[in-house]
């Protein structure tokens, strides 16, 4: 019998010969990234990790992913989500259900509505992951 796992905690890899593989317990920390990026550099831009997080403040940070796309799938409570596009800030609010793309190379934060907490399942292309402050 397989065995449930909590996305928040256990993401997920969707590797690129279709495979899916659990992935230690996340952490959060810079080195729990570098080894995911490790372990599955082989797949290039075609590997995506799938991971769930809530958020109950705006992000801090910029981040892009410049391997490839990115989705961002609203799950609870609702973001705004902001993408640097040469300058220009396109702002894309995203409600329980609605999801967005980030393009391969895009900037991106996310504002949260103060007092709330939301959460988000992300699809990403993450090898080579960069951040900048916000």
């Amino acid at each position: 019998m397989a065995e449930a796992h909590d996305l928040q905690f256990y993401p997920v890899h969707l590797a690129a010969n279709g495979e899916v593989l659990e992935l230690d317990r996340f952490t959060g920390e810079p080195l729990w990234y570098a080894s995911y990026e490790k372990q599955f550099s082989s797949d290039g831009a075609a590997g995506r990790l799938v991971s769930w997080h809530s958020f109950d403040s705006s992000w801090d940070s910029w981040e892009m992913h410049p391997g490839g796309d990115e989705v961002v799938l609203c799950v609870n409570g609702a973001i705004e989500l902001v993408q640097d596009l040469d300058g220009q800030l396109l702002m894309t609010p995203l409600a329980k259900g609605q999801w967005v793309v980030n393009k391969a190379g895009t900037w991106h934060t996310a504002n949260v509505v103060e007092g709330s907490t939301a959460s988000c399942v992300f699809i990403t292309s993450g090898l080579g992951t960069q951040h900048k402050s916000r």
